[in-house]
């Protein structure tokens, strides 16, 4: 059987090496995995995806709507952008961090308030404050990590040898924040 994961966030937030931290593992554990990211300007802080599908056969990367058995959203507005994915008993884990688009920073728009509450009314949603989290660690720019260590526990993979993977595949200067901000996230989910 094959699942899916959809993670989603804003340029600059860690999503793709998120995405191939968690593609690596499920690779090393056997599964045959499939990965696609779209970048829409996320160099100017426009939304950015990945989507990661995995099982013993996968034909495609792409995820459908209603196909996702789990969103893991870095932003608030992003996870409700992209609620039309998740599939019906799916479930939600998102960060409570906000990051004003353009328009809301030059005062045309407003950020839309109570998106965690409509979120949650609707699905299971476990919500991390990964940003304030990381920054507890001293290490802000290790949310990415805070939330993949949720994935792992929500998706019931904690067999694989995540110190290793990050070992091999993160600077070696932010080894330790980041084996310290993958508990964090582990422990949400206790």
């Amino acid at each position: 059987m094959t699942k899916s994961i959809l993670l989603v966030g804003v340029g600059g937030q860690g999503t793709i090496l998120a995405s191939k931290l968690l593609t690596i593992g499920l690779g090393q554990e056997g599964y045959d995995v499939k990965m696609s990211e779209i970048h829409g300007m996320s160099q100017r802080g426009g939304s950015v995806s990945t989507q990661i599908r995995f099982g013993e056969q996968v034909n495609a990367p792409v995820i459908g709507l209603g196909e996702a058995e789990l969103i893991v959203a870095f932003e608030e507005e992003e996870t409700y952008r992209w609620m039309k994915y998740l599939k019906p008993g799916g479930k939600v884990v998102m960060n409570k961090f906000r990051i004003p688009s353009s328009p809301m920073l030059t005062g045309d728009e407003v950020y839309p308030e109570g998106l965690i509450d409509e979120i949650s009314a609707k699905v299971e949603t476990t919500v991390i404050p990964a940003s304030e989290e990381a920054a507890k660690l001293g290490s802000p720019q290790s949310m990415n990590i805070v939330l993949l260590g949720a994935l792992v526990k929500a998706m019931g993979l904690t067999d694989i040898d995540w110190e290793k993977i990050m070992k091999e595949n993160t600077k070696p200067a932010f080894l330790e924040k980041n084996l310290q901000a993958f508990r964090v996230g582990m422990d949400y989910l206790a």
